[in-house]
């Protein structure tokens, strides 16, 4: 006989599960880098090339990825399901990558995004991601972020940056947004920044026309574009960053100097990671 107290925890474990918001987009094009994160993962898992989905040794400081990766109860963006979950990327005063010592940054590399050559930068790729905030480890926003780029293999330039925060040398912004900028560095397109909704963004890059589109939703809406395709110089190959570089204030020098203040403890919610093959227009909504 199951006992009185067993059979509420089953009833409340079913109830928890049923309430659980789980994403209803369909990947309809061939997945080239899958960062989707299995609901089995743990910590530890991250430590490993035989078990994380993304490079282990990059981007990080002397934390391994167990340490700075958590997993929210959030629910499910809408490209995760039952099987797959988010996570969040974290940063401390600790995060210092390599003698970065102006930045504050951790970040996810997908396993197979390789630096020069690989499968990323070849055709037609579309870049999906969702961001979800945590009201317990806020952004300062004084400060300008990076949180999903493409990084030229030579490292002089990137093909997009995805940003919020206040952006240094422009001025007039609201930080409090979320900004798509080309490799010219000028802003194509921003969003507010939504403090409870899964945000869903997709951007294209078309290696062979040099051509960047952006695409957006919130919570499981599908994705809508929000960009034409504009023009955009997309060579150099490189990889995909996506986490949270922080840079400094009080400097030109961000890279190695400036300010960040002390007892840093700061997330981006991530899910739905995935580059798919965007060849024929191809690209899931």
């Amino acid at each position: 006989m199951i006992s009185s107290i067993l059979l509420v925890s089953l009833l409340a474990s079913t109830a928890f599960a049923r309430s659980v918001k789980r994403g209803t987009g369909e990947i309809k094009c061939p997945v080239v880098l899958s960062g989707f994160v299995p609901v089995d993962k743990t910590p530890t898992d991250f430590d490993s090339y035989a078990t994380s989905p993304f490079n282990p040794d990059y981007i990080r400081g002397s934390e391994k990825f167990s340490e700075i990766l958590v997993f929210p109860d959030v629910g499910s963006s809408r490209f995760d399901n039952a099987s797959t979950k988010s996570v969040e990327v974290t940063i401390d005063d600790k995060s210092i990558f390599q003698k970065q010592n102006g930045f504050r940054r951790a970040g996810l590399q997908i396993q197979g995004d390789t630096n020069e050559g690989g499968p990323g930068t070849k055709g037609v790729r579309t870049l999906h991601f969702s961001i979800k905030q945590d009201p317990e480890r806020t952004l300062n926003l004084t400060h300008e972020y990076l949180n999903v780029w493409h990084e030229a293999s030579d490292y002089s330039a990137n093909q997009f940056n995805f940003q919020t925060g206040t952006i240094i040398g422009k001025s007039g912004g609201n930080p409090n947004t979320f900004k798509v900028l080309n490799r010219q560095n000028t802003q194509v397109w921003e969003t507010p920044t939504d403090p409870t909704a899964w945000q869903n963004f997709a951007i294209t890059l078309d290696f062979d026309k040099n051509t960047l589109q952006v695409y957006y939703s919130k919570d499981d809406e599908p994705l809508k574009a929000v960009t034409a395709a504009l023009s955009n110089d997309n060579s150099g190959e490189g990889q995909y960053q996506i986490g949270i570089l922080k840079k400094p204030t009080g400097t030109s020098d961000v890279v190695n100097s400036g300010f960040q203040e002390t007892g840093i403890d700061e997330g981006q919610i991530y899910g739905g990671i995935f580059l798919e093959d965007s060849a024929n227009g191809c690209i899931s909504l």
